[in-house]
């Protein structure tokens, strides 16, 4: 207990300093983040420079035109993150639990899920806790999967990742069939049955994809090359939603979830490509894995309809 007293004495910085040092982090910006923690810059400035005078190394390297970390301060942030999360995560769910503070679910929702997802999702929580503020965040996959690990998220969907953290769980798994899809005026394909005719022409077509960079983007095309294609897309963009934006006024043709096509207003400007075997993936709702969750947060989980 007393080494416990002696290192609160001299602890270089407080939980605090490091929301500060976290802020500044994230934003790499003094004005932004001395706005973003209720500071003055000259304030927040001062944080700074006193923990890394007690540290005795150098947080932030300053330029008149950035503000970047050094390797000490990526370790720093790196290795405090959680503790960061987890301090917030106790005091969100203290405020909601005991005072009267609105209750609040964080959903992060991949870039890989379309509009069409989305009613599924919140809409029969609205219904029944519609005192419940939803905030949602559009982040790739890796970062939606460390937001959750390190609390920063109540529930994130995505497609099912092939490891997850020992921190979470998939509380719900969906199937999403995939179609192929062209302008209706799009000249068209020969028939299926000529598979070679049928291959040649899907090589020949502009191909509107999504990033390969994105967890099924690369599904895609290592799906792609089990038909026998090596298709060289014409454009990669991050949204399903906009390739069939884009699909529509005839500017290619495109492989999209089959449920995204259902909220989309000019659906008589599309034409489906009749492809067998259809691509498939598996979307996941994943949480953290807790003893006993937020009752509204569980209830949140409980209504999503899939």
């Amino acid at each position: 207990m007393h080494m416990a007293h002696d290192y609160l004495a001299t602890a270089p910085f407080d939980l605090r300093d490091l929301h500060h040092f976290h802020a500044l982090a994230e934003s790499g910006s003094f004005t932004m983040a001395a706005r973003n923690v209720g500071l003055t810059q000259s304030s927040l400035t001062r944080v700074i420079q006193g923990m890394e005078e007690r540290l005795g190394v150098a947080l932030f390297e300053r330029t008149t035109r950035r503000v970047t970390m050094t390797e000490a301060g990526l370790y720093l942030k790196q290795h405090s993150r959680r503790l960061v999360g987890d301090v917030d995560a106790v005091l969100k769910r203290m405020r909601e639990e005991f005072t009267e503070a609105r209750r609040e679910v964080k959903v992060g929702i991949s870039r890989g899920v379309t509009l069409a997802h989305l009613p599924g999702i919140f809409s029969a929580s609205q219904r029944h806790q519609p005192e419940v503020f939803t905030r949602v965040y559009h982040q790739d996959s890796a970062t939606l999967i460390e937001s959750l690990d390190q609390r920063e998220l109540d529930l994130g969907i995505l497609t099912a990742p092939r490891r997850l953290p020992t921190s979470l769980e998939v509380t719900h798994r969906f199937g999403d069939v995939f179609t192929l899809i062209a302008a209706r005026e799009h000249v068209p394909p020969p028939t299926t049955a000529n598979a070679r005719a049928w291959k040649s022409w899907l090589c020949t077509q502009r191909w509107l994809m999504l990033d390969s960079a994105m967890q099924t983007g690369r599904a895609i095309h290592a799906w792609l090359r089990d038909q026998g294609l090596e298709i060289e897309p014409a454009m990669e963009l991050d949204s399903f939603d906009v390739i069939i934006q884009l699909v529509a006024t005839g500017m290619g043709i495109g492989l999209v979830p089959r449920r995204a096509l259902a909220t989309f207003a000019r659906r008589q400007a599309l034409q489906r490509l009749t492809w067998k075997p259809r691509f498939t993936r598996e979307l996941a709702v994943l949480a953290r894995k807790e003893r006993k969750r937020a009752a509204h947060v569980q209830a949140f989980v409980d209504h999503i309809l899939f």
